[in-house]
């Protein structure tokens, strides 16, 4: 009976030994691609993504609309049509068709490089904010769960960082593109004196 008594006690210490050092941990959640998203440097550098890239997507949905103006018109006249006609149809949408898909390859490849390029650089500031975030704030484990692989199965609303690591973010770039900034005087030079 006292083993057993003494066997409940420690169990008890240890559990509670346990959520006092539980205690001692801080752990947060983040949305890191909600968190550079809804930064003004990423809103910025999306539309600017989209800026460049939109005229190749136009491009590229004119082709898309030849080839099925080509296809239609293929469909329609397949009976009335010579067979030669119909052989040159075929081969201009096969064309168009092969050309439409390498172009859009190489678009998407472009549109992905210059993505990933804006994301590191993004990347790489955002993570100075949440690192410094952490520590100011007695952070020891910050989980990215914008990932819906991610392992994380509940997480109550209270743990999640993103709107602070916005908004820090935003003031540390306004703070960076203010000390960089000079005044106008300042950059303007003095205009040489004229000869008599």
């Amino acid at each position: 009976m006292i083993p057993r008594i003494l066997l409940t006690v420690t169990i008890a210490l240890a559990l509670s030994f346990v959520a006092q050092a539980q205690d001692s941990h801080k752990v947060g959640i983040l949305h890191i691609q909600n968190a550079m998203l809804g930064t003004q440097d990423g809103q910025k550098a999306a539309a600017d993504l989209q800026a460049k890239f939109d005229p190749t997507s136009k491009r590229l949905q004119g082709l898309r609309d030849e080839i099925g103006a080509l296809q239609a018109e293929l469909s329609k006249g397949s009976n009335t049509m010579g067979e030669e006609r119909r052989r040159e149809l075929a081969r201009e949408i096969d064309q168009k068709t092969r050309s439409l898909n390498r172009q859009t390859e190489d678009a998407q490849a472009d549109f992905q490089a210059a993505q990933e390029a804006v994301l590191q650089d993004l990347g790489q500031r955002m993570m100075a904010v949440i690192g410094k975030y952490s520590r100011d704030n007695g952070y020891t484990l910050i989980l990215d769960v914008s990932n819906p692989q991610t392992p994380v199965l509940f997480a109550a609303n209270g743990i999640d960082i993103t709107a602070d690591i916005v908004k820090i973010y935003d003031e540390e770039a306004a703070k960076a593109s203010a000390a960089t900034e000079t005044p106008e005087t300042a950059a303007a030079p003095a205009a040489p004196a004229s000869q008599p």
